[in-house]
């Protein structure tokens, strides 16, 4: 692997959770496989007055908490966060642009960076339009003398529209390969392993079509609540915190076609072309194809568990949804008539994401599991927590007769005890200093993601007899949405945190 160039890398909002949480252990851990550069900087800006040997410190105990490297002494944390500065400043403010510039251009000239800036908008969705204008108008954007890329964390924008304008903006200040659209869940290496197991393997790829799948369903749920980010996420929701993101993203991946390299725009050509293929939900029909919930009060295992409602920061009468199910469909030669189901919420029994692959049963049953059910060949790509990939088929128990049962067939990442899984944000921010955009989303692409959901974000805006169905806090959802499910007796599948626990109904 190779070094990046020299760089300074600047985030705003350099005092929030994102950066103490991921950004800097994700650094660090760089650090300790020597792939960053060999002149590197951290310039912290936030709104919070504390000095750099303060931010420092503060770091220092974020790498502490929140690293994946086994840290054994403060020798090599201290090594890395001398490389640390901070600037407190207004992002409002052009002035202030002005003194993180000369502050830049005064380090750069001191160490020999070569002009290479990269800035990380790490802050509230509402200023990467103004952090964006005053870096141009500042001229920090200008790639003069060395390269400058901007990274924006989601949800970029929160509708069509809004989307649409906010990348005209970023395309007046700057070309779209200086742009990194970042959704963490392209950095999970099983996301990324997804596109081995499809175009490496001769036994998978024939089959991945409407003539042997059944459906496919998309699962990222998580146990935790809104904690301390009510008055954020009332302003959002679960559709666009995670569905125009997260899932649609990992949607594109599943039914994308081969591409014709590996080059960046050739495999996110492909995912566009998903996206563009996805079956427009009508207004009217959204109450047909999509579930949303919000959780309420529950007791788990003893313990009370407020409702969403009575969350800090949300209102009483909210609406905001904290579960969402969908069923599409792709309209194109190789996914026709196939239903893709999608679900994300809040308060589940279990944090887990992954993709099952439900293949078609055989077309004369022969033979029935002792469950009394037919059986069905299930293939799970697990993407968090215990990362690997699970087939489920029939086998033949010993004695007597024909008595079948389901079986598993699995590989865990953690069974690799000799290769290190980096992490997501580690991956990401690698691959934006060597500016390789593979991972990153691109304009077109969260433009046509928005289309498809601006439907459903206009019902629910436009009907409120459409339902917010409540859920206790600790279950699957509202029960409503089995209904989604195509098929007599068919359901969601329920997972555990463990993947070859599948068949069990998980708890908190």
């Amino acid at each position: 692997m190779e070094n990046p160039k020299n760089l300074i890398l600047v985030i705003f909002g350099a005092s929030g959770d994102l950066t103490a949480r991921k950004l800097i252990p994700a650094l660090f851990s760089l650090r300790t496989q020597n792939l960053l550069p060999e002149k590197f900087a951290i310039f912290g800006i936030g709104r919070t007055k504390i000095s750099t040997e303060e931010f420092r410190v503060k770091m220092n105990s974020a790498i502490v908490s929140y690293s994946e490297e086994k840290v054994t002494g403060n020798d090599s944390i201290a090594d890395f966060t001398k490389d640390l500065h901070y600037l407190s400043m207004d992002t409002a403010m052009l002035g202030d642009y002005q003194k993180l510039k000369e502050l830049l251009k005064e380090y750069d000239e001191n160490n020999g960076i070569g002009g290479n800036y990269i800035f990380y908008l790490a802050t509230p969705p509402s200023l990467y339009e103004v952090i964006a204008i005053n870096l141009s108008e500042s001229g920090l954007c200008d790639q003069n003398e060395g390269f400058r890329r901007i990274i924006i964390e989601k949800p970029f924008g929160y509708d069509f529209e809004s989307a649409r304008n906010l990348n005209k903006t970023l395309h007046d200040l700057a070309s779209e390969d200086q742009i990194f659209r970042i959704d963490h869940y392209l950095g999970k290496e099983t996301v990324q392993n997804l596109l081995v197991t499809r175009f490496a393997n001769g036994m998978f790829e024939p089959l991945w079509n409407r003539n042997y799948i059944d459906r496919i369903e998309i699962t990222s749920a998580e146990n935790i609540g809104v904690e301390q980010r009510g008055g954020y996420y009332d302003s959002s929701g679960a559709l666009r915190d995670m569905i125009q993101n997260h899932l649609l993203q990992m949607v594109g991946l599943t039914a994308m076609e081969p591409p014709s390299s590996l080059d960046p725009d050739a495999i996110r050509n492909e995912v566009l072309k998903v996206f563009q293929s996805l079956q427009p939900i009508r207004e009217e029909d959204v109450p047909l194809q999509v579930v949303r919930g919000q959780y309420t009060g529950s007791l788990i295992r003893g313990e009370c568990v407020t409702g969403y409602r009575y969350e800090k920061g949300v209102a009483v009468d909210s609406r905001t949804e904290t579960f969402v199910a969908i069923k599409f469909y792709i309209n194109n030669w190789r996914w026709g008539g196939v239903p893709f189901y999608i679900r994300t919420g809040k308060r589940l029994p279990t944090r887990v994401t992954e993709i099952v692959i439900h293949f078609k049963p055989t077309p004369h049953h022969l033979f029935l599991r002792q469950s009394g059910k037919l059986s069905a060949n299930q293939l799970i790509i697990r993407i968090q927590p215990d990362e690997g990939i699970l087939l489920k088929f029939d086998m033949k128990q010993p004695g007597a007769g024909f008595n079948v049962k389901n079986v598993n067939m699995d590989f865990h990442y953690s069974d690799l005890a000799d290769i290190r899984v980096p992490s997501a944000y580690e991956r990401l921010l690698y691959d934006v200093m060597l500016g390789d955009s593979t991972l990153f989303s691109r304009d077109d692409e969260v433009e046509t993601a928005w289309k498809f959901l601006d439907p459903i974000q206009k019902a629910w805006a436009k009907n409120p007899s459409i339902k917010v169905y409540g859920y206790p806090a600790g279950t699957w959802g509202p029960e409503h949405s089995n209904d989604l499910i195509e098929g007599e007796g068919l359901t969601w599948r329920y997972p555990c945190k463990n993947l070859a626990d599948d068949e069990l109904y998980c708890e908190l």
